[in-house]
């Protein structure tokens, strides 16, 4: 069984930069991909981006140029890199890991942007 711990939320400014991490760890078997979704208050969880086991990423298109995903396959954590926040981008961010047995989640992280 996969467990996925994330952290590195928080509050911040508009203009404002966070790095979150998502830390795995279990048994991984098949690994296809991992993502991060993120829900703000009131709305269904949304798709922000995913990084496959090739290391390719993609992302939402409105998060573009703002947002990446960096992996460091010796820690096997996985980041979500923000930057330019906007009050916009508050919600609570999740990260995934899907393999050919399971999609695993983690707890959710916080992230409120304002002045």
């Amino acid at each position: 069984q996969v467990q996925l711990v994330e952290s590195g939320g928080g509050f911040v400014q508009p203009g404002g930069s966070l790095r979150l991490s998502c830390t795995a760890s279990g048994r991984i078997i098949n690994m296809y991909a991992q993502a991060w979704y993120r829900q703000a208050p009131g709305k269904q969880r949304e798709w922000v981006g995913t990084i496959d086991t090739g290391g390719t990423t993609t992302c939402a298109a409105s998060l573009l140029g703002r947002f990446t995903i960096p992996r460091d396959n010796a820690k096997s954590t996985v980041y979500l890199q923000m930057n330019c926040l906007k009050p916009e981008d508050t919600a609570v961010y999740y990260c995934n890991l899907v393999t050919s047995r399971e999609t695993s989640w983690g707890q959710g992280t916080q992230v409120t942007v304002s002045s």
